[in-house]
């Protein structure tokens, strides 16, 4: 059976679509047509009453980065709200998350996989 080789795009609507893709490329460094980096890309698609994300919500994007700390430093300094929970969100198996929203009130959560994860993502292909 032939099987997706990853995943190719992303697409939503938005209010103002040149606004909001300005925002993500300022705050996230995400283009219109973005080479990432490789490694794990989770596809989960979750109950109907899950409490993960707001209810209201049907989806939440979950970007990959390498250093949360320093991201979080310059989300804050750009006057973005942030949302940690370490207790509750963070373990050594899956790393350290962080929640925020674009400008349209879309879902993000930011996730630092645990180094070994990372070390062993580094030369899959892309």
């Amino acid at each position: 059976m032939v099987k997706a080789a990853g995943i190719g795009g992303f697409f939503f609507r938005a209010r103002d679509h040149e606004a909001l893709a300005k925002w993500y490329e300022e705050h996230l460094g995400v283009t219109e047509c973005w080479a990432q980096n490789s490694g794990l890309t989770v596809f989960a698609p979750f109950t109907r009453e899950t409490d993960y994300f707001a209810a209201d919500k049907q989806w939440m994007l979950n970007f990959r980065v390498d250093d949360l700390d320093q991201v979080l430093r310059d989300l804050r300094a750009a006057g973005i709200a942030v949302e940690t929970r370490p207790d509750e969100w963070d373990n050594p198996e899956t790393g350290r998350f962080a929640r925020i929203q674009d400008p349209e009130d879309n879902p993000i959560e930011l996730w630092e996989p645990p180094a070994e994860m990372r070390r062993s993502q580094a030369g899959s292909p892309a």
